[in-house]
């Protein structure tokens, strides 16, 4: 189960508050638990793990199985939550410097003509020994008209079926909704293999259904045991679920105190993206209304060293929350040398993650005595089963801690906005 720890909070509050705001807190939960709150109709991110679907599971690990076998290239094409759920998990719990397998690209997250060009240049490359690229590809859209997505699939299926014929279909996997919109059209008429994303599901709640599923499994994941990892975490907060409310309630205070930032950071690289997921989810599920904090993603060490001075020094209008990972994953230590001349024999024959460590604590001691509360979001070790933890965790906290602000954590309002000026400026 994952674990909170908001002691470098709480001298931010007092009992008072704190008690109010985890009452409000645990009426929230209710709401959810119950359906009872606004957009209650899309609690189908905590159906499929009431209700776990083997079928689908076992569907989607045979194909990928197959891709894996007959790709070289898997393109993963789709945006916000239809593809950065999936990024999360695969830049988690795979190697980084790796060519072995199937190599996961990204298209349709962007509108760049640049980057698309060179993804079609890379793709028709021969290997090295002169054969062809074997493509995939995973186009993810509930509508299939989202412009970024659709001009990426456009550009690529063309390539794909110029390249293979007749057999462009069993290799154009389409993720999308039951019924309607344009990519299903597209699907009706070319028979692409089709996986559903449920009515009641949001895209940014979207990573434990085939919208993340197939490409993490394509990837080499577990994703049975991913999967019920959130499943597990779903079963234990449905129980007890009081780690969870310490959070929510500790962010509510903040956001009541008028903060305006939470620089959600990790001194662990490979939850990088993971961060990024994140921030999506809480900062389109939460900013409505003139509410919301600022979800500002940190890559730590690295950002110490860029804003890090601004988070130590500058405007006292942030909190910032911690992801930490408890085990090492690798026993690679810092060696001696025998004459110094870097002068790190202080460090020889410590580990890389005790360093690491050191920093972590070192870096929430400085923030929270520089007037930065903060709160540790705490995982046991960094594996698949933990990691579907982390996932429903954050989507059930994001639930409880919109439904607190009095806003609708599903909806997403202000996104046609820029849609809409965009069009006509294109003339649609």
């Amino acid at each position: 189960m994952i674990k909170t720890n908001i002691e470098g909070a709480l001298s931010f509050t007092n009992d008072a508050d704190f008690k109010k705001a985890f009452s409000k807190a645990e009426e929230a939960l209710e709401h959810v638990k119950n359906g009872t709150g606004p957009g209650s109709e899309w609690l189908g991110w905590r159906r499929i793990l009431a209700e776990p679907n083997d079928a689908m599971l076992e569907k989607i690990d045979r194909l990928s199985s197959q891709i894996r076998i007959q790709a070289d290239v898997f393109i993963v094409c789709g945006i916000g939550g239809s593809f950065m759920g999936a990024k999360a998990v695969i830049d988690a719990l795979t190697p980084v410097f790796s060519n072995r397998g199937t190599e996961i690209v990204f298209a349709g997250h962007h509108m760049g003509g640049w980057y698309l060009q060179q993804l079609m240049e890379y793709i028709k490359t021969p290997k090295d020994d002169g054969s062809p690229k074997s493509v995939y590809l995973n186009v993810i859209s509930k509508s299939g008209g989202t412009l970024e997505t659709a001009l990426a699939f456009r550009t690529i299926r063309k390539w794909m079926h110029e390249t293979y014929g007749d057999e462009a279909k069993e290799r154009i996997i389409a993720t999308t909704g039951p019924e309607g919109g344009i990519l299903n059209q597209i699907i009706d008429k070319e028979g692409y293999t089709k996986f559903i994303i449920p009515d009641d599901v949001g895209g940014r709640y979207s990573v434990l259904t085939p919208v993340g599923l197939l490409p993490i499994a394509v990837a080499g994941v577990d994703i049975q045991t991913f999967y019920y990892g959130a499943v597990n975490e779903y079963q234990a907060l449905q129980n007890s679920a009081e780690e969870l409310l310490k959070y929510a309630a500790v962010r509510y205070i903040m956001h009541e105190k008028g903060m305006a930032i939470d620089v959600i950071g990790t001194f662990e690289p490979e939850l990088n993206s993971f961060i990024g997921w994140i921030q999506q989810l809480m900062g389109e599920s939460e900013g409505k209304e003139g509410k919301g904090l600022f979800p500002v993603s940190a890559a730590y060490s690295t950002d110490l060293h860029s804003f890090g001075q601004l988070i130590q020094q500058g405007q006292r209008n942030m909190m910032e929350t911690l992801l930490v990972v408890e085990k090492a994953l690798t026993s690679f230590i810092v060696t001696e040398e025998k004459d110094d001349v870097d002068k790190l024999n202080y460090v020889a024959g410590k580990k890389f993650h005790e360093i690491n460590s050191h920093a972590l604590m070192g870096t929430t001691q400085a923030h929270i005595e520089g007037g930065v509360p903060v709160i540790h979001i705490r995982m046991e070790k960094l594996n698949a089963q933990q990691l579907g933890g982390l996932i429903y965790f954050y989507e059930l906290l994001t639930a409880v801690y919109v439904y607190m602000l009095g806003i609708n954590p599903f909806d997403q309002p202000g996104v046609e906005d820029y849609k809409k000026a965009m069009f006509k400026l294109l003339g649609k």
